[in-house]
């Protein structure tokens, strides 16, 4: 064993290195010079578990690892080549300095608290495109989950059924038609209407004591609307009154007209006695008396307080009630406002309906019944149902809680600025509205538990949830606005692309023309609704205000309008009125309207055309697929080596792979000792050091099934790529040199890192990786920089050797004179000739190539010096000769 170890081992060449073995041999030596290994045994105690064997470094465990460090030739404790010397860096230190930099558990806390907030304002990412749109998709993704929170609790809060419920219960009161009229509330006018309606309509609709086969109803029946909505409580009517002499008749009708009713106002309000005066119907309640709300009106807004009268939960006894106060004069001139409440609840679907049924009493004479039914649910958790939208809504108070934090952070980064932009202003109504909803809703629970309690406790109290539905239905407003908000914000993480930028980008580039251009329409606009209301205003009730005139011109440019009633009112004006303004508003000005938005749009659809391309989300998920499918074939490469050295590596062909051999085969392609230790290991079960045939063929074996593995990937991959319709990326696959297994993966996981943390330390297991490769890459220069030094020397000796050889020959044909004979000067030449071959082949050898003088040059040398003395002596000096002379030896020597 300790021979085989020892002998040297010729492996398979790598291609495409441009190294001889040899070369590459003395490479892997230098690396490994004075390295013992590390133990087989702790090897595959670390890597045997699930390791594939494959994936070396991001599952070293502590024990491998300093084993490892303290053995094996690392980064941190091997001789590192700095120049042309060597400098031996100590593991402790390194060490030490590693767990001194290393952040602490709070900061790693508070560090992994930080990234959660971070943002495209709070980071700068306009520098880095991929960065940026990394950052949006992040801030998009945690978006769509709250903007789902959000519409599942919005969603929860109402349904269909709402609907139905308010359709028959508004039905049954406001259409059903009195006995002798064939009257309804809704078309009700006088106030003989109104005792009709509450004898008949109101009485049938309110107490159900009999079956349809006039079978009357068990006393636990009684109470129940439509046999399945439960009275609250008893109903109440109330009214309220202005004073005699509340406005002032005209000096020449005052001896003719003694009384006038103003119309309502709470100064005016009467609070005397009046009637019978010996109950709450004859006597005058203040708002705080009753807890009442007041109610907004057609004509007028009314308060709380007036007279009032709770009626009983029998039909015999409240209609006995009504009748009193109908022979009584319960209404008179002074009456402004009668409000019927009640409210019903509707357990088989969990909805309260409160109902108030209004009729005004205008100053004019007549009344105008209007009526409002609010169905609410006002006990949230009773369904399955009902306890997860509970869950969402505590998601929805996480999130309001994630995103204020996200927002102080952004206002104490930029300060004043932050608020300049829109979509930050919109980020903070948002999370005022939220949070205003939030207390509204725990303030509704506790206000909803207590009024029922009470309830349970006296239930022939009445029930006033009219204020509380007044809020809930404010509540369901607000709520719709929020959610409406959030919908729009979803812009603001899609604007990176060019294609949603037009909207944004033609708002804002046309907003200066189309603000000049509302003043133009709201001069004309308003100028036609004060001209509608004067002509029109007595007599169509679409202009019998500014506020309906406003309306009805909007309707008409809609083209929701009715030529006819206008005419009827104004044969002349009518007419001239309808035609001017659909001229001058739709014709003109509406078109004037979309050439400035259309025009705007062509410009930033030119800009957008123009614009030099930049990353884009397509351009980011395109670059991700590429490297899922660029570290799928570098894995897949990966195999591939260690199967051509597991085939190559034994050189003797003795059926067994010792670990040197395994070693150097490695080392020549590329790939760190502890990787190459691990996959030895894992496969080593028997733990000589050596693979015989059977630990061989399990390695191919795993080798074949991980290759067929990663290629069935690879196939899904291009398979998804096509049917999406995008390009295939190209990928690198085996053209580029590896210094180890994770090259790749680690460089894409820093890249990442960066991203992530700006630039973090690095871990003490990165930074031996990262030590080993450096040093590796050193010590490879190094060598190749001796090597070419020693080139340059070599050639730098044969220049100083040739211009010496040159200046001696001169010298020496200089000695030939011409008074010597002819046989003699060619002795001397040949003589010359000879020695300077000889110091020639002498120079070769440095370069390890011999390059005698052979027979041709010999003869080609002699014959040129023969020629040049039998040519016949010219006036020119011997020096001249001698130069082409040494010219010709030279280009002899050349070739």
């Amino acid at each position: 064993m300790a021979s085989s170890r020892n002998a040297r081992i010729t492996p398979s060449p790598r291609p495409g290195t441009g190294f001889s073995q040899d070369d590459e041999h003395e490479m892997d030596m230098i690396v490994t010079e004075n390295s013992p290994r590390p133990a087989s045994a702790a090897s595959r105690h670390a890597w045997a578990s699930d390791n594939d064997g494959f994936e070396m470094q991001e599952n070293y465990d502590e024990q491998d690892r300093s084993s490892d460090d303290e053995d094996a030739p690392t980064g941190m404790e091997n001789e590192v080549y700095m120049g042309a010397a060597t400098k031996p860096v100590n593991l402790k230190t390194a060490r030490a300095k590693e767990d001194v930099g290393r952040p602490g558990c709070c900061r790693k806390t508070m560090h992994i608290l930080r990234s959660l907030w971070r943002t495209r304002q709070t980071d700068d990412t306009a520098q880095d495109k991929e960065l940026h749109v990394r950052t949006t998709l992040r801030e998009l993704i945690i978006y769509i989950f709250f903007l789902i929170i959000l519409c599942i609790m919005t969603f929860g809060m109402t349904n269909s059924t709402m609907y139905y419920y308010t359709k028959v219960m508004s039905e049954l009161f406001l259409d059903s038609q009195f006995p002798d009229t064939r009257n309804t509330f809704r078309g009700m006018t006088t106030a003989m209407d109104f005792w009709r309606f509450a004898e008949t309509p109101l009485m049938d609709g309110l107490y159900w004591e009999t079956w349809y086969n006039n079978d009357n109803v068990t006393d636990d029946k009684l109470g129940f609307i439509f046999y399945e909505n439960k009275m609250l409580g008893v109903p109440r009517m109330r009214q309220v009154k202005v004073t005699n002499d509340s406005c002032v008749v005209h000096t020449d009708f005052r001896d003719n007209i003694k009384q006038c009713y103003a119309f309502y106002a709470e100064s005016l309000e009467d609070t005397d006695p009046f009637g019978l005066s010996n109950g709450t119907a004859w006597e005058y309640s203040t708002e705080e008396e009753l807890s009442g709300s007041g109610h907004h009106g057609d004509i007028a807004t009314y308060g709380g307080g007036g007279y009032y009268i709770d009626l009983e939960k029998k039909k015999a006894e409240s209609l006995a009630m009504i009748l009193e106060l109908k022979e009584n004069l319960w209404i008179d001139r002074g009456t402004r406002a009668i409000f019927i409440d009640f409210t019903v609840y509707n357990a088989n679907i969990n909805l309260f309906c409160i109902v108030r049924l209004s009729v005004e009493f205008p100053p004019t004479g007549g009344v105008i019944p209007t009526s409002t039914f609010r169905t609410v649910k006002l006990l949230r958790y009773v369904t399955a149902m009902d306890y997860f939208i509970m869950a969402c809504e505590g998601i929805f108070c996480l999130f309001i809680l994630y995103y204020s934090v996200e927002e102080f952070l952004e206002i104490k980064k930029h300060r004043f600025s932050y608020f300049k932009s829109t979509w930050n202003c919109l980020d903070v109504i948002i999370i005022l509205v939220s949070v205003l909803c939030m207390c509204f809703h725990v303030y509704r629970s506790f206000t909803v538990d207590e009024m029922i309690e009470r309830l349970l406790s006296e239930p022939d109290m009445y029930a006033d949830f009219e204020y509380l539905g007044y809020w809930q239905s404010l509540f369901t407003n607000v709520t719709a606005v929020a959610v409406f908000l959030a919908w729009i914000k979803v812009f603001k993480y899609i604007s990176f692309n060019k294609t949603m930028t037009q909207l944004s980008s033609t708002l804002s580039r046309c907003a200066k023309d189309v603000g000049g251009f509302t003043v133009m329409f709201l001069i004309i606009f308003f100028a036609y609704a004060q001209l509608g209301y004067l002509i029109f205003g007595t007599q169509i009730k679409d202009f019998s205000s500014i506020r309906y005139c406003s309306y009805t011109l909007f309707r008409i440019v809609l083209g929701d309008f009715d030529f006819h009633e206008l005419e009827a009112a104004n044969r002349v004006l009518g007419p001239i009125f309808f035609m001017t303004y659909v001229f001058v508003v739709f014709f003109v000005l509406l078109n004037m309207f979309l050439a400035i938005i259309n025009d705007t749009y062509s410009e930033v659809k030119a800009d957008i055309a123009n614009q030099k391309s930049e990353f884009e989300i397509s351009d980011y998920f395109k670059k991700g697929y590429e490297k899922m499918v660029g570290k799928l074939n570098f894995k897949r490469d990966k195999i591939a080596d260690i199967q051509e050295a597991l085939a190559h590596a034994d050189s003797n062909a003795d059926q067994h792979l010792d670990f040197d051999e395994w070693r150097h085969e490695l080392k020549c392609r590329g790939h760190a000792d502890a990787e190459i230790e691990a996959v030895f290991a894992k496969y080593d079960v028997d733990g000589d050091r050596i693979l015989d045939a059977d630990e061989q063929m399990k390695m191919a074996a795993d080798l074949e099934g991980q290759k067929t593995e990663l290629n069935n990937q690879l196939a899904e991959l291009e398979e998804a790529q096509l049917v999406s319709g995008s390009n295939r990326p190209q990928t690198s696959g085996r053209s580029r040199s590896r210094v180890s297994f994770n090259d790749s993966i680690d460089s894409d996981d820093d890249g990442g890192d960066r991203g992530r943390t700006g630039g973090a330390a690095v871990s003490y297991e990165e930074f031996v990786i990262l030590s080993r490769r450096v040093d590796r890459m050193e010590h490879s220069i190094g060598s190749i920089v001796s090597k070419i030094d020693a080139v340059l020397v070599k050639l730098e000796a044969m220049e100083r050797a040739k211009a010496q050889r040159r200046e001696t020959m001169n010298k020496l044909l200089d000695s030939i004179t011409e008074d010597d004979g002819e046989e003699k000067r060619k002795s001397k030449m040949e003589k010359l000739v000879r020695e300077e071959f000889e110091q020639w082949g002498s120079a070769s050898s440095l370069q390890g190539r011999e390059s005698p003088a052979s027979p041709r040059a010999d003869s080609a040398l002699r014959s040129r010096a023969e020629s040049a003395q039998s040519r016949p002596s010219t006036s020119r000096p011997m020096t001249t000769q001698s130069t082409r002379i040494s010219d010709n030896v030279d280009s002899t020597s050349n070739v």
